[in-house]
C-alpha cells in the first residue's frame, strides 16, 4: 500500500539520491516562504513602520505650531534650497506671539516670496523654525515603502538561499555521478581502471 504525502506518492526508488530529496524539500520550503512568509513579513514590517510613523507625526503635531509671519529680508535671486520638497529660501521673518511680543528669526520661505509678504511658517516648542509636521500621505508612503522593500528583501533572501542549496545539490549530484561512473564504466566497457 502506498502512502500519499502532499499529493505525491512515497516510494522506494534506487535512482533517487539524497541530494534530490533535499532539493525537493528545499523547493517546497522556498515556495511556502516566497508565497506566504515574505508577504506576511512585509505586512508585519509595514504595520510596525506605520505605528512608528504615526507616533512621530503625532509628536510633531503636538510640538509644532503654525505662525503667519512677514518677510523682512529681500529673497535672493539665486537658486534656493530643495530640502522641503520645492525651491525655498532661508530669510528673516517677523511675527507676533500670542502674548504680543514681536520676534524675528530665519525661516524657509517658498521661492517667489517678496519682502513684506505674509507667509505661514512652522516653529517648534523651542522657537526654532522647522518644516511642517508629517502628514497622513507621508505616513502612508513610508508604510508602503517599508512593506514593499521588506517583502522584496525577504523574497530575494529566499531566492538566494534556494539557489545556494540548488548549486550545492548539483555539485554533490555531479560528484556522485562521477564516483558511480568510475565504478560502473570498467564493467560496461570491459576496460580496466
Amino acid at each position: 500500500m502506498r502512502t500519499l504525502v502532499l499529493g505525491r506518492r512515497r516510494r522506494r526508488n534506487p535512482l533517487r539520491r539524497r541530494s534530490d530529496v533535499v532539493e525537493a524539500w528545499t523547493a517546497l520550503v522556498a515556495a511556502v516562504l516566497l508565497f506566504a512568509g515574505a508577504p506576511l513579513l512585509g505586512v508585519t514590517a509595514a504595520l510596525w513602520a506605520q505605528g512608528k510613523a504615526q507616533t512621530i507625526a503625532a509628536q510633531q503635531r503636538a510640538d509644532r505650531h503654525r505662525v503667519h509671519a512677514t518677510v523682512v529680508d529681500r529673497t535672493p535671486d539665486g537658486p534656493g534650497s530643495a530640502q522641503t520638497g520645492g525651491q525655498s529660501y532661508r530669510v528673516a521673518v517677523r511675527w507676533t506671539t500670542p502674548g504680543g511680543d514681536t520676534r524675528t528669526t530665519l525661516s524657509q520661505v517658498p521661492a517667489g516670496t517678496r519682502q513684506g509678504d505674509v507667509v505661514a511658517v512652522w516653529f517648534d516648542s523651542r522657537g526654532r523654525s522647522v518644516p511642517p509636521p508629517t502628514g497622513a500621505s507621508a505616513v502612508w508612503e513610508h508604510t508602503v515603502t517599508v512593506g514593499a522593500f521588506t517583502t522584496l528583501g525577504a523574497a530575494l533572501t529566499v531566492f538566494v538561499g534556494h539557489s545556494v542549496v540548488h548549486r550545492a545539490a548539483l555539485r554533490r549530484r555531479m560528484a556522485e555521478w562521477e564516483r558511480d561512473w568510475a565504478r560502473t564504466e570498467p564493467q560496461w566497457t570491459h576496460r580496466r581502471a
